[in-house]
């Protein structure tokens, strides 16, 4: 009741507006109170510097779209207080809270939201995290969402309220006063063509580097490359999404939010379709790998999620970089924790790295020409620390190329082909496991006890690589995974002999585990 006298007297208004939380968006409420005073305009509820800043841009925006500014003294509060506000998107709602406190607009309709950058001349400039924002505002019951017209697009993939595009603070001004009206978006849909990705048919040779990503791909399994500089690591690596399975809608709006937290989206373009591929630079610091800052945000394992992580020259990376990983790697998931907030951002994703044999890079060539000694080949290695080569599905040695391969005529098989076999493994995980997204490299014990059983000779031939390579219980159950991907590529029901023996190669034969670790 005391609520209802101070909105009609034009003292108190609120607007609902949304903010962002790590990756996940939560309501929060711009609320505007005008006294009388010395003419003042505070910005309270844990506002960072951008928001405080909106002070002057709202005021500007006011007045160039022809709309009274009070000279009086307004307090606005961003609701929940204890919640960190930050980003420009707060602009708008705490424009609309205050020309509507002072009557100046007309009060919106029960259900709106509004969110958005205001310029000085009044525009309506985009903002990031528009996707869990309005997702959160689905959830929370709001009906209609008011976004500046470049994030309309985005706004819609949430399949809920419904959107309006803003282009100008004078064009809304209207619309809520009843004077003109705004054209709800049309939800934007994504486009069926595929985009051209590198094949697999431009790749001459490397056979079992090309087994071993088709593997990978079936069962989302972590790759090791070693082999000499031009053998074609990083070729084989940047082909692996054109065979890796098609996101579902639910594995696109996953990645979507955390590119929109980023603000890696465009108006053209507003949905990830494609699984990401992201290669770091050797010299990524360890919070631009994880994620961090003094307001967290994602790194490259969580850009990389549904994803591939692909590391160049891995011992180039310092160690303790790589060695943060190996959390991630087990948990699907990287916790920031910080004195201004904690945050956990996804990140389930492939690994795929490379790297030389040795410094120079022809350690074990037949050629002779490798001139880094004993000692220097052990300093190299050492650099990648065994417990992230135990978190390697596969590792695997790429010789040089030979003379004969690059000259010859036969037609390599495209990635297309490959992909129908990885569809097909893919759809008898998603029959086992059922349709959450689950697949062989992420089992757990449970899974693993129903759908990896081993029969007498496949015991036989685990139990003398176990004891000969004096592997651990962690890469003894990342060859067993492998090995029913192997299973199901073949459409096989049960893990044969064949298929350990292969799994079994692919994790030992060459440049070994034990090898590599010196």
């Amino acid at each position: 009741m005391i609520k209802f006298a101070l909105e009609v007297r034009g003292l108190f208004f609120s607007v609902a507006t949304m903010g962002v939380d790590g990756i996940r968006g939560g309501m929060v409420t711009a609320e505007c109170y005008i006294s009388n005073g010395l003419p003042g305009f505070d910005i309270v509820g844990l506002p960072d510097t951008a928001v405080k800043e909106a002070r002057e841009r709202v005021r500007a925006a006011a007045k160039t779209s022809g709309q009274k500014f009070p000279a009086s003294r307004i307090t606005v509060n961003l609701a929940p207080a204890s919640m960190k506000k930050s980003g420009t998107h707060y602009d708008l709602p705490i424009l609309i809270s205050i020309l509507c406190a002072t009557g100046s607009l007309k009060a919106p309709k029960p259900g709106c939201a509004f969110l958005g950058e205001v310029s000085l001349d009044g525009r309506l400039r985009p903002v990031s995290g528009v996707l869990p924002m309005v997702l959160a505002a689905k959830e929370a019951g709001i009906t209609q969402v008011f976004v500046p017209e470049d994030n309309a697009p985005e706004a819609t993939l949430a399949r809920g309220p419904v959107i309006y595009p803003v282009k100008t603070v004078a064009q809304l001004c209207e619309t809520l006063n009843g004077t003109a009206d705004i054209l709800a978006a049309k939800p934007w849909e994504p486009a069926a063509k595929r985009e051209n990705l590198p094949d697999f048919k431009d790749v001459l040779g490397q056979e079992t580097a090309k087994r071993a990503l088709e593997i990978a791909a079936a069962g989302g399994h972590n790759v090791l490359f070693v082999g000499p500089p031009g053998s074609g690591k990083s070729m084989l690596s940047k082909r692996l999404p054109s065979i890796l399975p098609d996101m579902t809608w639910q594995e696109s709006l996953e990645v979507t939010q955390i590119y929109s937290v980023m603000g890696l989206l465009s108006p053209s373009e507003p949905l990830v379709q494609q699984r990401p591929f992201r290669a770091p630079h050797h010299t990524v610091s360890n919070a631009g790998l994880t994620g961090g800052g003094t307001n967290p945000r994602p790194g490259e394992i969580s850009l990389a999620h549904k994803g591939v992580l692909f590391l160049d020259e891995l011992p180039e990376f310092r160690r303790d970089t790589l060695d943060i990983m190996r959390q991630p790697l087990e948990d699907a998931q990287v916790t920031i924790s910080r004195v201004a907030a904690t945050v956990t951002y996804p990140a389930e994703f492939m690994l795929v790295c490379a790297m030389n044999p040795c410094k120079c890079g022809w350690y074990g060539d037949p050629s002779g020409r490798c001139s880094c000694s004993a000692n220097a080949v052990h300093n190299y290695r050492s650099k990648v620390s065994g417990p992230l080569l135990d978190r390697i599905d596969l590792l695997i040695q790429v010789p040089a190329v030979k003379y004969e391969a690059l000259q010859q005529r036969r037609e390599e098989e495209p990635s297309s082909a490959v992909k129908q076999r990885v569809d097909a493994a893919r759809k008898i995980q998603n029959k086992r496991f059922g349709e959450n997204g689950m697949y062989n490299g992420r089992m757990g014990p449970e899974q693993m006890r129903a759908f990896c059983q081993l029969d007498e000779g496949c015991a036989k031939l685990m139990r003398m690589a176990y004891d000969h390579y004096g592997l651990t219980a962690r890469s003894y159950d990342r060859i067993v995974r492998v090995a029913r991907t192997i299973a199901d590529l073949a459409g096989a029901e049960n893990i044969g002999y064949e298929h350990l023996y292969e799994a079994l190669q692919f994790r030992m034969v060459g440049m070994g585990e034990n090898e590599l670790r010196g």
